[in-house]
C-alpha cells in the first residue's frame, strides 16, 4: 500500500440547484488535482443541497432525487473525474425504481461509479428511508468506508466499518450551528455571514466556539484515534437553506491529529498525504487487537429498539425555529 493524497472540501451550496453545485465541485476538484490530490471528498448532499429538503413533499423530493448510477449527476461527476484525473466523493438524494428515497453518498472515478452508500440514520425528511448496510471499497490499495453525518455519532458504526477493514472513513456532514441540550449550542445568526468581509473576527469566533468547531473537537478526533483510521470530514460553509454552517472540513490521522483543515471563510479545498505506516503505529491499532469480544458480544448484540431524536427538530419533521 502506497501513500495516498486525499483532499477535503467545503463550499456554500445552492438548495436544489444541481448545476450550480456541480460547477463548484468541478472548480474545487480541479484545484485539488493541482494540489496533487488523487481523491477529493465533498459534504453530505453537496450536489443537491440538504436542509431545504425538510420542507419538501415526497413528490418534490422525488423530483430532486436521482437513480444511481443512471442519473445525470453521476454522469457529470464521472466527466469531472475524467477531466481532472481524480476520484470524487459527493452526496445527493437517491430514488430507486420503486420510488423509495435514500440519502446517498457516492464514489466516482473516470470509469464511473466505484461505490454507493446510503445513510443509516436519516432525519431531514420523513420520506427518506434508512440504509441497511455498511460499505467498504478499494481506492489505490486502501480500504475505504463511508458514514454520513449522524451515522458517525453512533460509535458502533465507526467501529464496525473499521473492523470490516476500512483504513479511511469518509465522513460527509452538514453539521454544527444547531440547537442542542449541550451547553453553548445554538443556531448562528446569518447576519454574521453576510457581514463576514467587514467583520471576519466575529464570524470566526462563532464558527470556532461551542456552537461549532469546539464541539466537533470533543468527538471527531476520538473516532479516528479509537479505531486507528483516517477520518476525512467534509462540511459545507455558509448558508444551507436557512441555516449557517461553519465548514471546518478536515482530515484527521489515526493518532487523532488534524493533518489538514479548511480555514477560509469561503469555498476551499485542502490536500494532505495519508501514510499507511500510521495505521499500525497508532494506539487504536493495538487496542483493537486487544479486544475481548467474549466479554461483550451478547451485551452489544442484545435486543434494542432504535430511538433517534434530533433536538433541533420536532417529531413532526418541521425544523424548530
Amino acid at each position: 500500500m502506497q501513500n495516498l493524497n486525499v483532499a477535503t472540501a467545503q463550499f456554500e451550496n445552492a438548495s436544489g440547484d444541481k448545476a450550480y453545485n456541480l460547477g463548484i465541485i468541478r472548480e474545487l476538484s480541479a484545484q485539488a488535482a493541482r494540489q496533487g490530490a488523487q481523491v477529493v471528498a465533498f459534504h453530505e448532499c453537496s450536489i443537491t443541497g440538504y436542509t431545504f429538503a425538510q420542507h419538501l413533499s415526497k413528490e418534490e423530493l422525488l423530483a430532486v432525487a436521482e437513480l444511481i448510477p443512471e442519473g445525470d449527476s453521476i454522469q457529470a461527476l464521472q466527466q469531472i473525474a475524467a477531466d481532472n484525473d481524480i476520484v470524487i466523493l459527493a452526496g445527493l438524494f437517491e430514488k430507486d425504481s420503486q420510488d423509495q428515497i435514500f440519502k446517498a453518498y457516492v464514489c466516482v472515478d473516470k470509469n464511473g461509479l466505484v461505490a454507493k452508500y446510503r445513510k443509516l440514520h436519516p432525519f431531514i425528511n420523513p420520506n427518506i428511508l434508512p440504509g441497511t448496510e455498511y460499505v467498504v471499497f478499494d481506492l489505490y490499495g486502501w480500504k475505504c468506508g463511508i458514514l454520513i453525518c449522524y451515522d458517525n455519532n453512533i460509535v458502533e458504526n465507526v467501529r464496525a466499518t473499521a473492523l470490516l477493514g476500512a483504513d479511511i472513513i469518509f465522513m460527509p456532514h452538514v453539521t454544527m450551528m444547531t440547537p442542542s441540550t449541550r451547553p453553548g449550542a445554538g443556531f448562528a445568526d446569518p447576519a454574521l455571514w453576510a457581514n463576514r468581509e467587514n467583520d471576519p473576527t466575529s464570524v470566526r469566533l462563532e464558527f470556532d466556539g461551542m456552537k461549532g468547531r469546539a464541539w466537533l473537537m470533543k468527538w471527531l478526533p476520538a473516532r479516528a484515534y479509537d479505531n486507528a483510521v483516517y477520518a476525512v470530514f467534509s462540511n459545507p460553509i455558509g448558508m444551507d437553506d436557512d441555516q449557517l454552517k461553519n465548514g471546518c472540513s478536515m482530515i484527521i490521522d489515526p493518532f487523532g491529529d488534524i493533518v489538514a483543515e479548511c480555514r477560509q471563510l469561503g469555498n476551499e479545498v485542502v490536500t494532505t498525504t495519508l501514510t499507511p505506516i500510521k495505521l499500525q503505529q497508532a494506539g487504536g491499532f493495538r487496542y483493537r487487537n486487544a479486544r475481548r469480544p467474549d466479554l461483550y458480544r451478547t451485551i452489544i448484540g442484545q435486543e434494542h429498539v432504535s430511538e433517534q431524536k434530533v433536538i433541533w427538530r420536532t417529531d413532526s419533521g418541521e425544523a424548530t425555529k
